[in-house]
């Protein structure tokens, strides 16, 4: 139970949860823990969504695909990291997007309805998973807008420079979670356009980089 808590702590929506607390809270919410392995569908798009997801180690593709089957990466996620509870939250009844295992993962599922809710119990900590929810939501719309800044951008360095500054924050140097393919796929550009403007950046000391080890000049 230890190694769980030393995992989801770090996670803003349980900010303020004592450990003391945290074994209740867990059968509060109905949590139950599910292995997959690497290119397993976590959420099939048109599944119902009833769970918020906490990956407790791995990590995540969430994609999107459209009628004529193509697909696009709209996000990554790592341990310690949730999902889905946007679409939970909004009371959407089927998901909108496929939630794929990138490799071998350990998720935690919660029960969104008992996050949000008082139990009989009057559970101290349930006041708080509701105000750090509704924190986590509002980061979650802080990222989904800085998507649409990067995809609003016209040509293919554009995004890719927006796209950097996001991800370095303050520093120069930084990692990104996609490789080349998924980078692509997440900046809906051509990936062998992008591969030629990543090289001409590096050739004209824009940036400089080594697989997914990247450092603005």
């Amino acid at each position: 139970m230890k190694k769980f808590f030393d995992v989801i702590k770090d996670n803003p929506l349980f900010e303020g949860i004592a450990f003391s607390d945290f074994e209740k809270m867990l059968d509060c919410l109905s949590a139950k823990t599910k292995t997959y392995k690497k290119s397993d569908i976590v959420l099939l798009s048109g599944d119902s969504v009833k769970y918020v997801g906490l990956l407790l180690s791995g990590s995540l593709k969430i994609i999107k695909e459209d009628i004529n089957g193509n697909t696009s990466i709209l996000a990554e996620v790592g341990p310690s990291e949730i999902f889905a509870e946007v679409f939970a939250c909004a009371g959407i009844m089927h998901s909108p997007v496929t939630i794929l295992a990138s490799e071998d993962s350990l998720i935690l599922f919660l029960d969104f309805n008992k996050i949000t809710t008082l139990c009989s119990s009057a559970c101290l900590f349930h006041s708080t998973l509701i105000k750090n929810m509704l924190k986590l939501i509002a980061a979650k719309t802080l990222k989904l807008n800085q998507k649409i800044e990067i995809l609003s951008k016209r040509s293919t360095r554009e995004k890719l420079l927006c796209y950097f500054d996001f991800q370095r924050g303050a520093s120069k140097k930084f990692s990104i979670p996609f490789n080349r393919e998924e980078l692509a796929s997440y900046l809906c550009v051509d990936r062998s356009a992008m591969s030629n403007e990543l090289s001409k950046m590096q050739n004209e000391g824009l940036i400089r980089y080594k697989k997914n080890l990247f450092e603005v000049l």
